[in-house]
């Protein structure tokens, strides 16, 4: 994939996010008032940092808009700041980097769920909805995990191919798990089946991608990637706890090690390839 074609996708994933943006600030007004009556509705938001903060803290309905917004901004700032300081840098693990940031503009679907409410909508919406977001999530998951092979020595030349496989492999897992679309967690994410396990796999990817980072610091003898490694476990823990986030003192943590994570990962790819 050549600068230009990789720099539209840039633009394109800049554009993304600011429609979700956008489109998540004209529903709040619709909205912003029954997310209380949506999160008395709603099943506890599952999660390893939910667990240890569930006992004593009790879910605040906010919390889900919050994070909903702070997902979204994210991607949109990040994908511009990605951008602008990568836009004549030639770097693979930066395009796949950036599709797992735009991921999470995909977020502003759960909105979708007080907007159901207010618009008496059927339940299909919400399982449509709910597919688009699963689809999102696990894009952008893949995705940082493709970053990590290309990182290993995988053919730049493949990149065009290699998106349209994660693509269609994504949109195999949203089709086909079972959802159902009467019931919601306290992050307004729409239950859907198989969630142990889906959350067992990408722990294993996580883990797979951070392993892969730094068997490239020693096959390249970069040692940025091993600080790329350690980025890219910050931020999948970060994304994690923000987007499960349903009391007021997990977002903050969440953005924390989402952003920190980022900088990790965008300031060494930088470095590594700086001059070539």
């Amino acid at each position: 994939m050549t600068l230009s074609s990789r720099n539209i996708v840039f633009k394109t994933g800049i554009g993304v996010s600011l429609l979700a943006l956008a489109f998540t600030l004209v529903a709040s007004f619709s909205v912003f008032s029954v997310y209380p009556q949506v999160g008395a509705d709603a099943q506890r938001a599952a999660g390893f940092f939910q667990a240890l903060v569930a006992p004593f803290f009790q879910p605040a309905a906010y919390v889900a808009f919050v994070t909903t917004i702070s997902s979204v901004l994210y991607a949109f700032i990040t994908m511009f700041l990605i951008y602008y300081f990568f836009e004549k840098t030639q770097s693979p693990e930066i395009l796949f980097f950036a599709l797992f940031v735009v991921s999470l503009a995909f977020e502003s679907l759960r909105i979708m769920v007080p907007f159901r409410v207010v618009k008496d909508l059927p339940s299909v919406v919400l399982v449509i909805s709910a597919r688009v977001l699963i689809f999102g999530r696990y894009y952008g998951l893949f995705s940082l995990f493709v970053a990590s092979v290309y990182a290993a020595g995988l053919d730049q030349q493949k990149q065009g191919n290699v998106v349209f496989i994660i693509a269609v492999a994504t949109l195999t897992i949203a089709l086909g798990v079972p959802i159902d679309g009467l019931s919601w967690d306290s992050s307004m994410l729409v239950i859907f089946g198989f969630a142990t396990m889906f959350k067992t796999v990408e722990i294993g990817i996580v883990l797979i991608t951070m392993l892969s980072f730094f068997i490239s610091a020693y096959t390249r003898g970069a040692k940025e990637y091993v600080f790329i490694g350690i980025g890219s476990v910050l931020v999948s823990l970060g994304r994690t706890v923000l987007l499960s986030a349903d009391t007021w003192v997990t977002p903050l943590p969440g953005l924390i090690l989402l952003i920190g994570g980022t900088w990790i990962i965008c300031s060494q790819l930088h470095r590594v390839y700086l001059w070539l």
